[in-house]
């Protein structure tokens, strides 16, 4: 029968597994980061600079009383990520301004009493273009089978093996030189989450097993680049990337996202209702 463990542990395999009461600390980390996400939908639009995001998401974070997670981690600058168009992940803010169609991910990670709320999602500069929708809505949907499959007895392959049926089908790729991690106490822990894979392949999902899943998903092909400045990854075809990223935890009978939208604003929020039927477009002409 499935149960929290009585102590906080390191599997052999690496993989650390928390008591439930972890699972307060990881909510309210959660809350705070997918607040932040929030908070930004009504600052994205043409003219911005993407910095300007990222300074609102410091002061954000600041003003609650928690930290950036990614500030000098590994050296990086800044409290977001924040990736335009064909950039699949890792973007760094800079003054460059967002024109009318861009989409771009944001990325954060809030500290709130050592806890770690990881996650990002996909935000509109004006009016996507059509495709752009349809990418969107796959990428999200995509990570909700990952998260569907989420479940003690599953195993890691499982969930990859989830979200690479449903991106394909819709003839997106997914990207594989990225994945989503453990995170809790520690900001990037095992195991790596990988988002392709086979059915019951990977260890085994236990309660109290913390980690991320966030897909990167490709109009073109998978493939990808790791730019100059050593942190920018981007599509070699220059086709369009889309992500999403939410947090999870293992229960007795499932899972618990924390990294949920207070104001339920996880979705696209640029034309989902429509993209919805385009997704289901693709999938049949596929």
């Amino acid at each position: 029968m499935a149960a929290f463990p009585p102590q906080d542990h390191v599997q052999s395999n690496g993989i650390r597994v928390y008591r439930e009461d972890a699972f307060e600390g990881m909510r309210a980390a959660g809350r705070l980061a997918a607040a932040c996400l929030d908070m930004l939908v009504g600052e994205v639009a043409p003219g911005v600079p993407t910095k300007r995001l990222d300074d609102l998401a410091r002061q954000f974070i600041a003003d609650h009383g928690a930290l950036p997670a990614c500030i000098f981690y590994k050296g990086y600058r800044h409290t977001t990520c924040i990736s335009i168009n064909h950039v699949v992940c890792h973007g760094i803010p800079s003054d460059r301004i967002l024109l009318d169609g861009d989409i771009l991910n944001i990325d954060v990670t809030a500290i709130v009493d050592g806890w770690h709320g990881d996650t990002s999602r996909m935000y509109v500069a004006g009016e996507a273009p059509r495709k752009a929708q349809v990418l969107m809505d796959v990428t999200y949907s995509a990570m909700l089978e990952g998260i569907a499959a989420v479940k003690p007895g599953a195993s890691f392959g499982d969930i990859g093996a989830a979200i690479q049926t449903y991106a394909e089908a819709r003839r997106c790729s997914i990207v594989r030189d990225f994945c989503g991690h453990g995170v809790g106490r520690v900001f990037h822990d095992a195991p790596n989450v990988l988002h392709y894979g086979r059915k019951g392949e990977g260890a085994v999902l236990r309660p109290g097993m913390i980690f991320t899943i966030e897909p990167m998903v490709n109009l073109g092909k998978p493939g990808v680049k790791l730019l100059a400045d050593g942190w920018t990854a981007v599509t070699k075809d220059r086709s369009l990337s889309a992500q999403y990223e939410h947090a999870v935890g293992v229960t007795l009978t499932g899972c618990e996202v924390f990294t949920k939208s207070p104001k339920g604003l996880d979705a696209p929020h640029a034309g989902s209702g429509a993209a919805r039927g385009l997704v289901e477009d693709a999938a049949v002409t596929a």
